[in-house]
């Protein structure tokens, strides 16, 4: 009963959804806020992050208008090594990045790429499914603690 309980919270309050090959959850916070506990998250699993992009300030650098658009840029050298021992060109989508980003109707998402579709993108589904699941589901997990 309460994994089932749990299971539609997390419904109720994060919309999952995959569109050519990239992975979107609602967030029940603004950008800032969602980047912040992302940020957290990043940092108490030790990842390295690499570079924050705030597009937003990029747009008005350019006297241009953007909702709030932030792109983390973040990863683990010991996994990205792996994956791109498979395939080096693999690199050109590592390290992992979310962005963090505002829709027109005011609601905050997280999306990022879906592994599935960077293992198939760069030919690699059979060289280590296994990291290739762990991936999806860390970043999946990751998502979802920071809309919280």
């Amino acid at each position: 009963m309460k994994k089932v309980l749990i299971l539609l919270l997390i419904f109720f309050f994060i919309t999952l959804h995959a569109q050519n090959g990239v992975t979107s959850i609602k967030s029940s916070h603004n950008v800032q806020a969602t980047v912040d506990s992302l940020l957290k998250i990043l940092n108490a699993k030790g990842m390295k992050i690499f570079a924050q992009i705030d597009h937003s300030k990029g747009a008005k650098f350019v006297g241009k208008e953007l909702r709030p658009t932030q792109l983390i840029i973040f990863g683990n050298p010991n996994v990205g090594t792996v994956l791109m021992q498979c395939n080096q060109q693999v690199g050109l989508d590592l390290p992992q990045k979310m962005l963090v980003w505002q829709d027109a109707k005011n609601q905050t998402w997280i999306s990022f790429n879906n592994p599935n579709y960077l293992a198939e993108r760069h030919n690699i589904q059979k060289c280590n499914e296994k990291l290739i699941t762990k991936i999806k589901t860390i970043l999946k997990n990751i998502a979802i603690a920071a809309s919280k």
